[in-house]
C-alpha cells in the first residue's frame, strides 16, 4: 500500500533533486528520506529513483507517482479537513497564496471577516505572484491561491481549477509630481514613448511592453522591481514614469507621484482559485466567500 507521508517525500526529493536536499525542505534527517523511497519502492513493487553520484533521477514509474502525487494529496487534505469539520474536531485550516498588492489590501479585510465569523479556523499566508502561485496550488502546498491574469488569451491555463472572480483591477500611469503631464486627467500612453520606466513583476512587465508595443513604440525599462513601493519611490525621485496597479497604488502613500488615467485602458482580473476537491472543504469556501466580500468593499 502506498502511503500518503511517503509520496510528500517523493515529491520533495524529485523537487529537489537529492535526499540530502528534500531532508532540509521536509525538516528530517538524509536516512529517513532514504528509508521511506525504500519503503515505497518496496510498495510500488519497482525502483523510482536513479541515484548516479550526486544526482538522483526519477524512473519513469517514478515520474508517474510525482505526476499524479499532488492530486492526491491534495485530495486527501479535503477529505482530512472536511470530515474534521463535520466531526466537529476543529473549524478547519486554510493555507492561503497571494500576490503583494492582494496581501495589503484585501487579504486583512478577507481574514478579519473570516476570524470574526469562524475563531476556529487557522489560516497561514505567503506571498507568490502568478504563475508561481498557481503551480504552489497544483502541487499541494496551498489551499487557495490568489492570483491575475491579464485579457480571457489566458483563461485556460486556469480550466482544471475552480475559480471565483473578485474584481477587475485598472492599471493606472504614475509620473513625478512635476512631469509635463502631472496636471493631466488622461494621458495617451504613446504621450510618455520617450520616458524612461520602471516595471514591475515580471507578468506585469510582460503586459507593459506588449500595450506599449501595440501602441508604436518599445519602452526604454531602466529599472525592474517587484516591490511596488520601490516603482513608487523611483518614479517620486523623478527616476522615470510606471504603470501600476490600482491595488498597489492604494496600499501606499505615492509621495513624490502623481497618478493619471492611461489610455488604452489596460486591466488585470483578481480571482481567487482552489482545487475543485478543495473547494468543498468547509473552511475553503469560508475563506472564498470572504474574499469575495472584502472585494465587494474594496
Amino acid at each position: 500500500m502506498i502511503e500518503a507521508r511517503h509520496l510528500r517525500v517523493l515529491r520533495a526529493v524529485a523537487a529537489t533533486g537529492s535526499f540530502s536536499a528534500a531532508a532540509r525542505e521536509l525538516g528530517c534527517t538524509q536516512p529517513a528520506v532514504s528509508q521511506q523511497m525504500k519503503a515505497l519502492e518496496t510498495s510500488a513493487g519497482t525502483p523510482l529513483l536513479i541515484r548516479t553520484g550526486r544526482e538522483t533521477r526519477l524512473t519513469q514509474a517514478g515520474e508517474v507517482l510525482v505526476r499524479h502525487a499532488s492530486g492526491i494529496l491534495a485530495g486527501l487534505t479535503a477529505a482530512e479537513e472536511e470530515v474534521a469539520a463535520i466531526a466537529g474536531l476543529r473549524a478547519g485550516r486554510v493555507r492561503l497564496v497571494s500576490f503583494p498588492s492582494g496581501s495589503s489590501t484585501l487579504v486583512p479585510s478577507a481574514l478579519a471577516a473570516l476570524r470574526a465569523a469562524h475563531p476556529g479556523t487557522r489560516v497561514s499566508l505567503v506571498e507568490a505572484e502568478p504563475p508561481r502561485s498557481v503551480e504552489m496550488l497544483r502541487e499541494g502546498d496551498c489551499d487557495i491561491a490568489l492570483a491575475f491574469r491579464y485579457g480571457a488569451a489566458t483563461a485556460e491555463e486556469w480550466d482544471d481549477l475552480v475559480v471565483r472572480p473578485l474584481l477587475i483591477d485598472r492599471l493606472v500611469g504614475l509620473v513625478p509630481e512635476g512631469h509635463r503631464l502631472a496636471e493631466s486627467g488622461t494621458v495617451d500612453i504613446r504621450d510618455l514613448a520617450e520616458e524612461p520606466w520602471i516595471a514591475g513583476c515580471p507578468r506585469c512587465r510582460r503586459q507593459l511592453v506588449d500595450v506599449c508595443e501595440e501602441s508604436g513604440f518599445t519602452p526604454r525599462i531602466d529599472f525592474a522591481t517587484d516591490d511596488y513601493p520601490a516603482v513608487i519611490g523611483l518614479v517620486g525621485a523623478g527616476l522615470g514614469v510606471a504603470v501600476l496597479p490600482e491595488l498597489a497604488i492604494a496600499s501606499v502613500r505615492p509621495k513624490g507621484a502623481r497618478t493619471v488615467t492611461v489610455e488604452p485602458a489596460v486591466e488585470r482580473e483578481i480571482v481567487a482559485l482552489t482545487l475543485p476537491d478543495l473547494a468543498r472543504v468547509p473552511a475553503v469556501a469560508a475563506t472564498l466567500d470572504q474574499l469575495a466580500g472584502a472585494a465587494a468593499r474594496n
